[in-house]
């Protein structure tokens, strides 16, 4: 590969993996711009408004800090004299099907005094579940979080290491070597659901997550994840990227194997060589780029994946506030398994869902209107390949939920209520694109991991990287904002080649 100078990289999309992704070509020499659809940047990371209050529109939860400070101190800048993170505390109040609540989150101290509350057999349990869990950050995050996985060679390097730490076994089996309590274990194998993935099929290297937590402890920005995302914007622009909104990429342009342009509407055709997405691979490959050009990702290919579990989120504000509500709050349903069995297996909406509580004012109180306060719930839900009719279903299904929640957690919600509005898996598809409406793109199996995962480099044309969700090292802030480094690092080795 030529010298980066004079040459302009566009990313498509201005996700946390776009922008990182724009940060990182920039500080390599790109020219760059970014192509995004929506009026403003953020993609999952957006913000909603509506009656003076102000919603993240998805992530709450930053966990690995200092992959933020790297994007900063590319340019020699310091991320905190642009964006305060906030401590949250507990990280997740858990709160089971008997109403018993675990503050899950702090030191290790802190963490194994919660568990003896439940069982204090387990305390010693969860000392060994935390040093495996270690021993998988070690290998999964810290030596290949940003290893290429495009050629089949290192993943075969990997393999011994892998099986040495029982990746075979799911994060449910893992947690159930450690924890006796049933409760314990519900609580600490819920992180796949939190990257699209069912902890009962899902590969205990997932169970990393947890020492990562641990390292890094969980934050969050002042002013919201919309905070840290314009903060990135505004360093992006201080140092020469620039931004195209409104602008949808409309075809992925290949000549002899290769990009050569973009297309978007109103007959705008950009001609380019080096193009990173950071939209959902599957509607890359199916809607912007011609069969002709995909010898591996053809639609029959497509069709077989497995992809994550869909979203019902409800975003609600209250004329009064509830201050013993802890920032995270996850509400956990009388049955597991089954439950979750509905979601993923059966395709089938539970009566009984399992609730993922957001209140930012508990940290940042900012983040409400005087008096009152700001929330979204999420519960997870099928994806559109079973064929829920969510325009009849959603309004019942947020009444449902804040019927629940009242009983559980907010004391007479209903009547203090006055502003509510919810997104379905016909969001994510239609809004975000993302294949059959998943949360998630591709479900994070042990099958659809590392190099069996959709490429950071494509497979079928030459000039084409991905970020993001559906790639490795997979979905969550830390996986996205990481698969930019992995882009770099492919293209540094493609430099020297």
């Amino acid at each position: 590969m030529n010298s980066p100078v004079g040459e302009t990289a566009i990313v498509i999309g201005s996700g946390f993996g776009g922008l990182a992704a724009a940060l990182r070509l920039r500080a390599m020499g790109y020219g760059v711009e970014v192509w995004e659809r929506g009026r403003s940047p953020g993609g999952r990371a957006a913000v909603f408004q509506k009656d003076g209050f102000t919603y993240d529109a998805g992530p709450t939860v930053i966990t690995a800090p200092f992959l933020f400070d790297e994007l900063f101190a590319l340019f020699g800048e310091k991320r905190e004299d642009h964006v305060e993170f906030l401590p949250v505390k507990p990280w997740y109040r858990m709160v089971d099907w008997n109403q018993k609540t675990f503050d899950y989150g702090g030191t290790e101290e802190e963490v194994r005094g919660e568990i003896a509350k439940f069982s204090p057999v387990d305390a010693e349990g969860y000392g060994k579940l935390l040093e495996h869990s270690r021993l998988l950050y070690d290998e999964g995050f810290t030596r290949l979080g940003a290893q290429p996985f495009h050629r089949f060679n290192t993943m075969l390097k990997c393999v011994p290491a892998l099986l040495r730490l029982r990746g075979d076994r799911t994060v449910w089996q893992f947690v159930c070597r450690y924890l006796k309590d049933d409760s314990l274990r519900r609580f600490f194998s819920i992180q796949p659901l939190l990257v699209g993935g069912n902890p009962f099929n899902t590969s205990s290297l997932y169970s990393l997550i947890h020492y990562l937590e641990i390292k890094s402890a969980i934050w969050y920005p002042r002013g919201g994840t919309g905070q840290l995302v314009r903060s990135l914007v505004a360093l992006a622009e201080r140092h020469g990227v620039r931004f195209r909104y409104d602008r949808t990429v409309t075809e992925i342009e290949v000549q002899t194997g290769r990009v050569v342009a973009l297309h978007a509407g109103e007959g705008v055709r950009e001609p380019c060589r080096l193009v990173v997405a950071n939209n959902d691979p599957p509607d890359v490959y199916r809607r912007l780029i011609a069969p002709i050009h995909r010898k591996k990702w053809t639609d029959r290919r497509l069709d077989r994946l497995h992809y994550s579990m869909g979203l019902f989120v409800l975003y609600f504000g209250t004329d009064r506030t509830y201050p013993d509500v802890a920032h995270h709050t996850i509400l956990f349903s009388k049955r597991y398994r089954e439950l979750l069995n509905d979601i993923f297996k059966d395709g089938k909406l539970a009566e009984d869902p399992s609730l993922y509580l957001h209140r930012p004012a508990a940290t940042d109180p900012g983040m409400a209107p005087p008096g009152r306060d700001a929330f979204y719930v999420l519960a997870p839900v099928p994806n559109l390949k079973t064929a829920i009719n969510w325009d009849v279903v959603g309004p019942r299904y947020a009444a449902l939920i804040l019927e629940q929640l009242e009983k559980r957690i907010l004391p007479d919600l209903r009547g203090h209520v006055i502003s509510q509005f919810f997104v379905t898996p016909r969001y994510f598809s239609d809004s975000l694109l993302s294949a059959q409406g998943s949360g998630f793109s591709i479900a994070p199996i042990l099958t659809q991991s590392a190099w069996f995962r959709f490429h950071n480099k494509s497979e079928d044309v030459a000039g084409l990287y991905f970020v993001g969700a559906g790639v490795h090292p997979g979905a969550g802030l830390p996986g996205v904002v990481t698969s930019a480094k992995v882009v770099e690092n492919i293209l540094r080795e493609e430099g020297e080649e």
